[in-house]
């Protein structure tokens, strides 16, 4: 009997030999269609699809294209790396082999930017991944890989696994090539020693000879192997019309050593062997050293959602399966034991435990998580079992929106980079006419020297640090940002931040908790005590959503209530044991007139049909960090105001218990924007700190704007950033940092361009040999990049020195 395929599933043939190594073992494939299908969904790490396919796949034509990547147009192979995007586009993650330095990341965009149909890229240097906005109507992923291979880089799907296999695979290419060239200076440097001193002694024409064969032989595996990847990335450059650094780093060589080859073989003119081997060794060693400095500074090592786990204990009945996670659907009750990494948003149903959400929020201590209890996919279940019933599985989960708005920032690329990328662009075309123009002159000076001359121009003058000296501060900059627990969703946050004059913050949900607290009892009644009032709210709030009903929560479940009744905007009744209780505004709760308390916060009035029995005040508590985050903020030189739309007296008392001198109550969202528009027309630059859709106008508006974790989806969509731990003390050291990375990214643009200054007329007038000038062009990268991942290490209570704000104005609220 013959066994099915393992891809379709219908019978392989007699006879037939096609088969895939799947998962360890050999897979029989009934047709070429289906190996091909089954190699391409294995060799790009997604074997994972076989475990937990719900069916068998569709036989594929058997009019298979030769085209190898055809088998990434497959919807089920799609799963991994493709997502809806808006109006209709979708988004491709891909990891790209091959990427060496800044200029790459300009030659990918440009070269998908020009196919019909592409209409966003972005790719990071860091982590090799791009992101890529398609229309599916116009082209397909396969096209894309054609595209990448046709420019000679190595596309494959944005999988984890995918993803330490192409970190691995740099790392290991480049060690190889590193000591390919390092063997071969150290042993071409002993024969160019041996024919310095020989040099002008009599009867040594034959050593050397012999000595120059010998460098021959050793420092050709040196250009043709270790200086591979420069002669690969000019002629890709070249290819899509554009001058990268590699361009005159792939002449220096490629001339000195065809000059060299021919002096050996014809006996005349002076070889360099030496030279080009200690030249591709500088720059080998640089470029090793910055690839290890970009994976460190990557801000992912793929999707937040593979940090997901591939399988969820699903309750069936009282039995608990196990089943994929792409299976769980909203409504499902799943088990999460001790350890467990949660599979998607949901609530708790039964247990209590403490959950690790730093994934989320970048705080470390556990969450205690009780019945009605939120969790959210990628946190980890601490001490105790829990049942979950599923809220939001998938694309719709709080980490897939987060991952979203990453990506969408990642799409947009700031001024900054974009001028570095063009000012190199051109700087390469400079440097090559200044070349030129050097050889041109040595000619006429020193015939012998010209082309020794020219060749350190090429070589010292290499833009590659003016192309990091943005991007890697930028980088380090967004990590660090993100371990203190602000998300960067707009590319262009670390460039406004140090420009704001003047922060607006919200009230509810943002400078408060969000969540109404008890604030004082006041018992008119005796016989009655402050916990069975607590008891007898909590019962008659039990099936309402208002959001005073959560201050109550925590004594549900003690009494029950039975006919409720809201009365909107009023209060609401129910009966408790057999007596009717009113529970609301004082008019509403009972019939006498009384005098409200004068205390802090929102009076409620309990009242039975004998009378009034307690009132009640709620109120929202303050965050912990609001006062010392203001007081840092004010010492930055910054104004700060709230602007809310609470009409209540709430808004004076919080402002004054936040030391905000300058407060606006009762503020509809049309009013918060046009404040804010008339705050800019006053030449302010406006940071905005909200939460919820009120707030998603002037969040748009603003300059800069964070959203609170807890904000509204929609919110989070319109704003820069995301505080992920509640902490508003990260605001001011945000901006700090943002004026930090300023720095940074001034110094290293001076160091860049001073160099190049310096530099350039030193190689003009012959002063720079070759191998020094590869030194200087190694040394000035490193510079950059080592002085870039300074910030990834910044302290995070420091001050900007630079505390000048351009044009701060003392404009306040009324």
């Amino acid at each position: 009997m013959t066994s099915p395929c393992y891809h379709c599933g219908l019978p392989v043939p007699a006879g037939s030999n096609h088969s895939v190594v799947i998962e360890g073992a050999a897979r029989d494939m009934c047709c070429p269609g289906c190996e091909a299908v089954a190699t391409a969904i294995v060799s790009g790490g997604l074997d994972g699809f076989y475990r937990y396919r719900e069916k068998q796949s569709d036989r594929p034509e058997q009019a298979q294209p030769r085209d190898r990547w055809t088998a990434y147009d497959l919807p089920e192979v799609q799963q991994q790396f493709v997502h809806d995007w808006d109006g209709g586009s979708k988004m491709a993650a891909l990891l790209i082999g091959g990427i060496t330095c800044a200029a790459c990341v300009w030659l990918i965009e440009k070269h998908l930017g020009h196919l019909a149909g592409v209409g966003k890229v972005s790719v990071n240097a860091s982590t090799q991944r791009a992101q890529i906005v398609f229309d599916p109507e116009q082209i397909k992923p396969s096209q894309l890989f054609e595209a990448l291979e046709r420019i000679g880089y190595r596309p494959a799907p944005a999988t984890a696994a995918n993803r330490e296999n192409v970190i691995q695979a740099e790392h290991r290419a480049a060690l190889r090539r590193l000591g390919v060239a390092g063997l071969g200076t150290m042993q071409v440097m002993m024969f160019a020693i041996a024919l310095y001193f020989g040099a002008g002694s009599d009867g040594v024409g034959e050593f050397e000879r012999y000595f120059r064969w010998v460098s021959l032989l050793v420092a050709t595996p040196v250009v043709f192997y270790a200086a591979r990847p420069f002669f690969s990335a000019a002629l890709r450059s070249l290819r899509a019309r554009h001058l990268s650094m590699d361009v005159p780093v792939s002449i220096a060589i490629g001339l000195a050593y065809g000059a060299s080859f021919y002096a050996t073989v014809f006996g005349t003119g002076e070889v360099y062997f030496e030279s080009i081997s200690m030249f591709t060794f500088f720059l080998l060693l640089g470029r090793t050293v910055e690839m290890r400095a970009r994976h460190r500074a990557g801000l992912a090592s793929g999707g937040l959602a593979q940090l997901l786990p591939m399988t969820a204990a699903r309750y069936q009945g009282d039995e608990v399966v196990h089943v994929p996670v792409a299976a769980l659907v909203a409504g499902d009750r799943i088990l999460l034991r001790p350890g467990d990494t949660i599979p998607a948003d949901g609530e708790v149903l039964e247990g209590e435990s403490g959950v690790d959400e730093s994934l989320l929020s970048g705080e470390s201590a556990l969450q205690q998580k009780l019945v009605g209890s939120p969790v959210y996919a990628g946190s980890v279940n601490g001490d105790s079992s829990l049942t979950v019933c599923v809220t939001a599985a998938g694309q719709s989960t709080r980490l897939s929106a987060i991952e979203r708005l990453v990506e969408r920032a990642q799409l947009d690329k700031p001024a900054q980079v974009a001028l570095a990328d063009r000012v190199a662009g051109v700087f390469v075309g400079v440097v090559l006419l200044a070349a030129v123009g050097a050889f041109a002159v040595w000619w006429q000076l020193d015939p012998s020297r010209a082309f020794w001359v020219a060749l350190s121009v090429l070589v010292v003058t290499c833009p590659c640090a003016l192309s990091l000296a943005t991007p890697a501060a930028l980088a380090s900059a967004t990590l660090r940002l993100q371990e203190l627990g602000l998300l960067v969703a707009g590319g262009s946050l670390l460039e406004t931040l140090p420009r704001i004059s003047r922060v607006v913050f919200d009230k509810t949900g943002t400078l408060t908790r969000g969540e109404p607290r008890i604030l004082e009892i006041q018992l008119m009644r005796d016989g009655w005590a402050e916990q069975r009032v607590k008891d007898v709210a909590a019962a008659l709030e039990s099936q309402t959503h208002h959001p005073l009903a959560r201050a109550f929560r925590a004594w549900r479940g003690n009494l029950t209530a039975s006919k409720l009744k809201v009365h909107t905007g009023r209060g609401l009744e129910g009966q408790i044991e057999g007596v009717d209780y009113r529970l609301g505004r004082a008019d509403f709760a009972a019939p006498e007139i009384l005098a409200q308390p004068q205390g802090e916060g929102q009076w409620l009035l309990l009242a039975d049909g004998d009378g009034p029995i307690a009132w009640i005040a709620l109120g929202d508590k303050l965050r912990e960090t609001a006062r010392d985050a203001v007081h840092q903020l004010e010492k930055l030189g910054l104004s700060v105001e709230l602007l809310s739309g609470d009409q209540s007296n709430e808004v004076q008392r919080l402002a004054s218990q936040a030391s905000i001198a300058h407060f606006r109550a009762g503020a509809s969202p049309e009013d918060k924007l046009s404040h804010m528009q008339q705050l800019q027309a006053g030449e302010e630059k406006v940071l905005m700190v909200g939460d919820g859709l009120n707030d998603v106008p002037v969040l748009s508006g603003a300059d800069a704007s964070v959203a609170m974790m807890s904000a509204a989806d929609l919110a989070q969509s319109r704003a820069d950033a995301i505080l992920l731990n509640g902490d508003l003390q990260v605001l001011p050291q945000a901006i700090s940092l943002a004026r930090k990375c300023r720095q940074i990214v001034r110094q290293n643009l001076a160091w860049a361009l001073g160099y190049n200054a310096i530099a350039l007329p030193l190689a003009v007038c012959g002063l720079v040999p070759p191998w020094a000038a590869a030194i200087g062009m190694s040394a000035s990268s490193l510079v950059v990049v080592l002085n870039a991942l300074r910030l990834s290490r910044a302290n995070a209570s420091m001050e900007s020195a630079d505390s000048s704000v351009p044009g701060m104005q003392a404009h306040h609220a009324n």
